[in-house]
Formats: structure tokens, sequence, C-alpha cells
């Protein structure tokens, strides 16, 4: 199987969205007992766990397909599902199958980010309900074409953004924009990782367990490489980048400071500075982000080995903190009351005021699971998700916004907020939206 295997005809697969919607009315009037049928879109370690821990926390959900252009890995899922669900799921190459099926209610779309816009679109237009990976998009322009065909096609979709599940969250949310933290002034966002030297690997045959055409979909075509393969998030063509994981504490901040819309200035410096690897995507940021009343601070990097994300224990443990100070994913929020120290998917937070005093906390946990019982409520009750695909993109357009101004230069850009394009700058603009390969092009019309 090849391409048309994968996705089917992508002009097909859009002009005939109509079909798609024929079962919008019982999609969207079914009972709270009703059971939700699943298929997977990527089946690699993510997309296999976001399968087995939405079944393992909701009742009467099932696991009908598994997808993946990578034979391996949809055999290793499919074990895997038979072993802890007790039932062998169909496993495909072919996208298409999985959306022209009308016993599937939703997909679970967990690619490497350069096929998460088309795939979701896709989707939409088939009448399924979409649980997306982050990042959302490749690209700013991508966003917008989504929330179009999820708008246009009365879907839910939800983005693993997870945090926005999280009930310490909120509490953060509360506590800020309740006036408790006094007015904001600045924030500091950490995203500083270990790492060693990116290594660039040699071209290879393409193996017979692999479409490879069909795993590079709307990117540039490029001779297969086991690199660009199994470390995508190195490439520029399918990842932003480490700022990709950065895109859970952009998301974080925005929604505790009240969903922001876009900064006025972006300025990113960045580069290969430590390890001198050859890599298309930088070691290390550092982006500032001017909302006019505030800034945001981002840094990013793979060589601060010191630093290290929140433990598991303590992410599940109400009444545990991380050590702040080598915290790898921390957000500091600055107040003229205290500072707030705030942890990701679980960690909790505390505010600090003079001496060190601790004025105020709230233990958090890890909200995944929340978000997968979140996603699955609102496919039988039609409300909108907890990350929603607006909030979502918002976020991860600070991701491309900072990658835009790395790639021109590490410059300072001027955004225009409403029309999501930078001021008397056509370099940056350009770098808005990607070119696709005809056969996976996203339309103007969705």
């Amino acid at each position: 199987m090849r391409r048309r295997d994968f996705i089917g005809n992508t002009i097909i697969g859009t002009c005939g969205a109509s079909l798609g919607a024929v079962g919008l009315l019982t999609k969207s009037c079914r009972g709270a007992n009703d059971k939700v049928v699943l298929g997977l879109i990527g089946s690699g370690g993510r997309g296999l766990a976001n399968g087995l821990n939405c079944c393992d926390m909701n009742s009467n959900v099932e696991i009908k397909s598994v997808c993946d252009v990578d034979d391996l890995r949809s055999e290793k899922a499919v074990k895997e599902i038979n072993k802890k669900l007790g039932y062998l799921p169909e496993a495909t190459r072919n996208m298409k199958e999985i959306l022209d099926d009308p016993d599937i209610d939703a997909v679970y779309i967990s690619t490497p980010d350069h096929w998460h816009a088309l795939a979701t679109i896709l989707a939409c237009q088939a009448g399924k309900d979409v649980y997306l990976e982050k990042t959302p998009t490749a690209c700013v322009w991508e966003g917008k074409k989504m929330i179009e065909a999820e708008k246009r096609y009365k879907r839910v979709v939800q983005v693993g953004l997870q945090n926005r599940s999280g009930n310490y969250n909120n509490e953060a949310r509360d506590y800020i924009l309740g006036g408790k933290l006094g007015q904001i002034m600045h924030i500091n966002i950490f995203n500083l990782m270990g790492g060693k030297k990116w290594q660039p690997l040699p071209d290879e045959k393409i193996p017979d367990t692999l479409d490879w055409d069909a795993w590079l979909g709307p990117a540039p075509y490029r001779p297969y490489n086991p690199g660009a393969h199994k470390g995508w998030h190195y490439f520029r063509d399918f990842s932003p980048g480490l700022m990709n994981d950065a895109s859970h504490q952009l998301d974080l901040t925005r929604m505790v400071l009240g969903d922001p819309l876009h900064p006025e200035s972006i300025y990113c410096w960045g580069g290969n500075h430590v390890y001198n690897s050859e890599s298309e995507v930088p070691e290390i940021q550092n982006i500032t982000y001017d909302y006019k009343e505030f800034a945001i601070n981002c840094l990013s990097g793979n060589a601060a080995k010191y630093m290290s994300k929140t433990p598991n224990d303590i992410r599940m443990d109400q009444n545990r903190f991380p050590l702040w100070n080598t915290n790898a994913t921390r957000i500091e929020i600055y107040g003229t009351g205290g500072v707030m120290y705030l942890g990701r998917q679980g960690g909790g937070w505390q505010v600090f005021g003079p001496g060190g005093e601790i004025l105020a906390q709230s233990g958090g946990i890890h909200s995944e699971l929340d978000h997968h019982v979140n996603f699955i409520e609102c496919i039988k009750n039609r409300k909108r998700p907890n990350s929603t695909l607006e909030q979502a993109h918002l976020s991860a357009s600070l991701v491309h916004f900072a990658n835009i101004a790395y790639h021109t230069g590490n410059k300072q850009l001027l955004l225009d907020p409403d029309n999501e394009q930078f001021i008397d700058n056509d370099e940056a603009n350009k770098l808005l939206k990607k070119h696709y390969r005809n056969n996976y092009a996203i339309p103007e019309k969705v």
C-alpha cells in the first residue's frame, strides 16, 4: 500500500465533505450510556497511550481500528490493546478506512505535527470528533482552517493540552484574576531540558514495513532517513522543535492569565550554540512576548542537565511540591503582591512573599486522565471541551511566532493581532503558511 492507501484521494476527501456530515444528527444526540467507538490515527507510544487511557477512564468506550503507515507500530499497538482490553482491533495503513467507517465516532490523532491539520480537517469533514495531540498546528494558517472545519461540521475537537483539565490550574487562575497576586508585571516560562549533541544519520532504503511517502504527507519529499523517522522533532518540516514541549507551559500561562489574545511583538534569540549541532531546529531559544501591560519570557533549551521535570510521584501527590529552582518546566508569575510558582501537568502552585513566606498554595495532580474523561463527556453532551481549538491555536501561534523570529534572523517582529500578520515584514509573513505537496494540500475552503 502506498500514498493512496493511507489517505485515499485528498481531493475526494475534501469535496465529499457533505457525505461525511450525513450522520451528524445521530452522533450529536447520543445518550449518556451509548457506546463511543474510537479509531487511532498514529499508534506510536503516545497514540497507544491515549487510546488505552481513554478506555481505562471511561465506560462503554472501545477502539475499533488502528491506523499507522508504520506496520511495526500498528502491530505492536494491536497486541497491546488485546493484552490490556481483551480484544483485537482492526489495523490499516489507510486513514480513509477509519474516516469512512460509520461505526467510528471519534479519532485520536497522534501523528507527527506536520500531519495534525490535514488529518483533523478530514476527520471533521467525515463527521468524526477529534482528540488531537499538541502542538496542534505546524503553522499559524493551519489553525484558522482547522477552526473553520470544526465549526462548519459541528465537531468536538479536544487538543491534548491537558493542563486545562486540572483543578489546581483553575484555582491558580481564580487566584490571579481575583487580584490576590496584585498587578501582573512579568512572567518567566522555563523549558530547560538535558540533552546531547544531535547527530545526523545517513539516508537509507525505505523499510518494507513503512509507507514513507504517506509518512511525509504534506511535508516536502526527502529520501528516507531513520533520524527523521524516529527523531522528527529535530526536523523543521515535521516539528517546531523543542518549543513543541514548551507549548504546554505557554498554554497554561495564557489560561491562568485569563487567555489573552496575541502579543504585540515577539523577539527571539536562539541557535545551536552549545553543542554546535547541525539540527534544523535551535538548541536554545530565548523569547520575549510583549503583551503591552506585561511581558512573557520563555527560556527553552536542551543543555541544562541539572534541570528536570516534576517527578511522577510528586505529579500524583496533592501534598507535595517540586523543587522549584531546578524544575525544568516551571512557570514564574510576578505580581505586585507576590510571585507564583506554577507546575505543569501536576506539581501544583505556591505563592511566595517577603522572606520566602508561603502566602497561598494548592497541590496538583497530573490532569491527563481527566482530559480524556472530558473528551468523552463532550462527545455525548456536545459541549465545548476544556482545551478548545481556538485557545490551542492562540497558544500554538506563540510557538510559531518565536520560530519565525528565529528563522528570519533573531529579530523582533511587530504583529497585527487582529489579522495575524506581521507589520512591514514580508519575509516573516511568508512563514505563516506552509507549502504543501499537491496530494496532501490543505484547501482554502474546508
